[in-house]
């Protein structure tokens, strides 16, 4: 009886045992299950193009920064894209929204199966593939739900209108009025007191270019989809246009990056780790930056260099960056892990990782041998500023930190800063900025008015009750998309960039001693006919005094020296006879007729000879003057003050009359001296 008792106990025992076990096993599971929900969110939406100072304002960040391609989004994340910008986000692998210029939109939901968008201001293009869930984009005044494949455009005004266009499938639509169903080639426009539906009319530069984005995705057949799971066949275009597969002995059909690679080229390195929802994610630059860095693992051989493993069938895992970390006061490195190495992460990244989220960091030994540690330049290493604030540090280090320090049990322990929650560090322009009624957007209000309605007769303004038929007015005429405010919207934009004055361009940057010279040169006559009239009037004479004439004197003294420059008078110039000229003289001597035809050419004036007007005579002359008209003329002429010697003005007290043959020899005297000179 004893012995029956004894074996009841034992047995009981092992149940108890068990069953703690089994009790411990689920416990643990559970306590993986938010951590792996959110290392899934992560991986969900991505930024997969982008043009422009396109600009990211992260759930957990109060200011808007600027957003790099490969960015991974969350729900809460807004993104802003300027005048002449685009951007493209990939979500679940199963849809594409592409975003135009001047456009706002908010991550409202993100899971496996299914999405929700808000789209606040702006365009916004969708193509759903339609494999599983479904796809909701909301407005101020609109919602539309796609379940099967479709593609469609969505454009708000600034007062809520929203114009829903139907390319492919089918789109249910609703407002607080009712809900219908849009077919392809319609489109429905919605305001608060109206709703019309009308054939699409002409395609505009906006379709195109997103259905030659849409034929990337459809029409071709990529032979990555033979090699790679089934989770990762929507970035299946990623590696085909940027690499190329190779059978690996050991490992399979593998592949290698050829865009966007050089010599010294490594993984992990052309990007920065920026820290995304508690933990520090890799962004990287390149096109093909996504899955090759999130998903798998990097080897190295001789013969190919560096390859990437994708992960099992069935073993697919989104993580933040596959690396092993050595983290101390000066430097930061980190190596891209080998196939079958253990990952240290908070958090449950399938296979061969180890969650350390609720463990203490002291008691786990890691395996300090990482394979890829021994490639040449496999390891990289900077400055611990560099890894903080992006700013490019010289730094030198010319031993392997893993085969010197300890590795680091999952991510380096580095307080974030702002810089740190930058994927890129850049400047914005004010002008590219979002306005402020875009700034003034709460997601959480918006997330708590629109939920996400998964079935198809429940509505999504009164989820409550039954959902009713929206009346709406049918029209035969085509309709075009408006982009009549997208228009205005830029120019109001570039109003208030520019001053209230137009102002010519600076281009003093091509000539910098143009703007001196116009500042020395002063006012100028706007006509120069005035500046030539100004010159040709007579100075009016003044009587000077005795001591002003001797300063007069002095003055013409010393001009009288100096090289005479030509004056323009309408006076006839006095000319010598031909013979009392040298001949290099003669040569020097204009030939008046032709120079005035040339003139008068350049002009556009008529060729005939200038009028020239003679003092003392009733009308012009049409001729040049003979030898006895000059003579005469010579006789008549008053001589200038400036031929008159210094001694005659002072006897003669300032008088400026002389007799003519008195004035005649003392020019010639002059003009013999000059000759001879």
């Amino acid at each position: 009886m004893n012995g029956f008792n004894s074996y009841q106990m034992k047995r009981e025992g092992k149940k108890m045992k068990v069953m703690a076990t089994i009790g411990a096993v689920i416990m643990i599971m559970l306590s993986l299950l938010p951590l792996q929900a959110d290392a899934e969110g992560l991986g969900n939406a991505r930024l997969s193009l982008m043009e422009g100072d396109v600009q990211i304002k992260p759930e957990d960040s109060a200011e808007w920064l600027p957003a790099s391609i490969n960015m991974p989004l969350r729900e809460g994340d807004r993104i802003w894209v300027p005048n002449d910008g685009k951007a493209e986000v990939q979500v679940m692998g199963e849809a594409q929204v592409r975003l135009d210029e001047s456009s706002s939109l908010e991550i409202l939901n993100l899971a496996r199966d299914s999405a929700q968008i808000y789209l606040s201001a702006g365009s916004a293009y969708l193509n759903f593939a339609g494999r599983r869930g479904l796809i909701q984009v909301d407005t101020p005044l609109f919602s539309g739900r796609a379940y099967d494949r479709a593609s469609f455009a969505v454009d708000v005004a600034d007062d809520g209108d929203t114009d829903l266009s139907v390319y492919k499938g089918s789109v249910t639509a609703e407002s607080r009025s009712g809900r219908t169903t849009v077919d392809a080639g319609k489109m429905l426009s919605l305001g608060s007191d109206y709703a019309d539906l009308s054939p699409l009319g002409r395609s505009d530069d906006w379709e195109r270019w997103n259905s030659d984005r849409d034929r990337r995705f459809e029409d071709r057949r990529y032979t990555s989809s033979r090699y790679l799971p089934e989770e990762l066949d929507a970035y299946a275009g990623d590696f085909d246009d940027n690499g190329r597969w190779m059978s690996v002995r050991g490992f399979g059909y593998v592949w290698t990056p050829t865009v966007s690679v050089s010599v010294g080229w490594s993984p992990y390195r052309h990007g920065r780790w920026c820290w995304i929802d508690r933990d520090y994610v890799w962004v990287g630059y390149e096109p093909w930056g996504w899955a090759p860095y999130h998903y798998g693992r990097w080897s190295f051989t001789a013969s190919i260099g560096w390859f990437w493993v994708p992960p099992a069938r069935g073993a697919v895992y989104w993580g933040p960056g596959y690396v092993g970390w050595v983290s101390t006061p000066t430097h930061v490195a980190w190596v891209p892990l080998a196939p079958h190495e253990t990952y240290y992460g908070h958090g449950y990244y399938g296979p061969h990782s180890v969650n350390i989220a609720n463990m203490q960091i002291n008691k786990v030994t890691a395996k300090n041998v990482y394979k890829n540690v021994y490639v040449n330049n496999g390891v990289t290493v900077v400055h611990h500023d560099t890894f903080v604030r992006g700013r490019h540090v010289d730094f030198k280090h010319h031993e392997n930190p893993f085969l010197k320090e300890k590795a680091h049990i999952g991510r380096p322990n580095i307080k974030p800063e702002r810089e740190t929650r930058m994927p890129v560090i850049k400047d914005i322009p004010r002008a590219k900025e979002p306005p402020q009624k875009i700034k003034e957007i709460r997601v959480k209000e918006i997330k708590k008015q629109r939920p996400l309605i998964t079935e198809k007769n429940r509505s999504v303004f009164a989820p409550e009750a039954a959902g009713r038929e929206l009346k709406v007015r049918a029209s035969d005429a085509p309709k075009e998309r408006n982009t009549a405010w997208i228009l205005e919207k830029r120019q109001a934009q570039d109003r208030d960039r520019k001053p209230a004055e137009k102002q010519k361009p600076d281009e003093t940057w091509r000539n910098p001693g143009k703007k001196q010279k116009q500042e020395d040169r002063g006012p100028r006559p706007r006509d120069l006919r005035d500046m030539k009239q100004k010159e040709s009037r007579p100075a009016q004479q003044s009587v000077a005094s005795p001591s002003q004439r001797e300063k007069q004197l002095q003055t013409k003294e010393q001009e009288q020296q100096r090289p005479e420059k030509p004056r323009k008078e309408n006076t006839v110039k006095y000319t010598p006879p031909p013979e009392r000229l040298s001949q290099r003289e003669k040569q020097r001597q204009p030939d008046q007729p032709k120079q005035q035809q040339q003139q008068g050419e350049k002009r556009g004036e008529s060729t005939k000879r200038k009028e020239t007007h003679v003092p003392h005579q009733s009308g012009p002359v049409q001729k040049p003057m003979t030898q006895a008209e000059r003579q005469t003329y010579r006789e008549r002429r008053p001589m200038p003050d400036r031929l008159m010697q210094p001694e005659e003005l002072r006897r003669q007290g300032g008088a400026k009359e002389a007799a003519p043959e008195q004035q005649l020899k003392q020019q010639e005297k002059q003009k013999n001296v000059r000759l001879q000179q």
